[in-house]
């Protein structure tokens, strides 16, 4: 099951039975390390929300949620469609939504590196 447009990949957290799990858990995280750096190159950007919501029950008792994603600044196209999803199908109302963004990777920290150190 993945639910990769709402910051959850269930599937890749899984590895599969048999043999040596340590391998797959391995190219399991390269994949998705490479999955990130991707989307950061992209202009993409880690985003982390904290969604406040009212307990479905108990209205006056209020929980937290934390998001996180990478995402597209200014627009915010996974945050609001995670959001939508939520006022959609999920019963606890939305009370407030703290985010913050972050550029990991900028054009200026990439350069040409002509050259070879050799240590040893």
């Amino acid at each position: 099951m993945i639910f990769s447009n709402y910051g959850l990949e269930i599937s890749n957290m899984i590895p599969e039975t048999g043999g040596d799990s340590t391998a797959k858990w391995g190219q399991m995280k390269t994949l998705k390390g490479s999955r990130e750096i991707e989307a950061m190159l992209a202009g993409h950007g880690l985003t982390t929300a904290n969604i406040i919501y009212r307990m479905p029950d108990f209205q006056t008792v209020l929980q937290t949620y934390l998001w996180q994603d990478y995402d597209m600044a200014p627009d915010f196209p996974k945050l609001r469609g995670f959001l939508d999803f939520w006022q959609r199908k999920l019963d606890g109302p939305i009370h407030s939504v703290q985010y913050t963004h972050q550029h990991l990777i900028k054009p200026g920290e990439w350069r040409k590196v002509d050259g070879e150190l050799l240590v040893g």
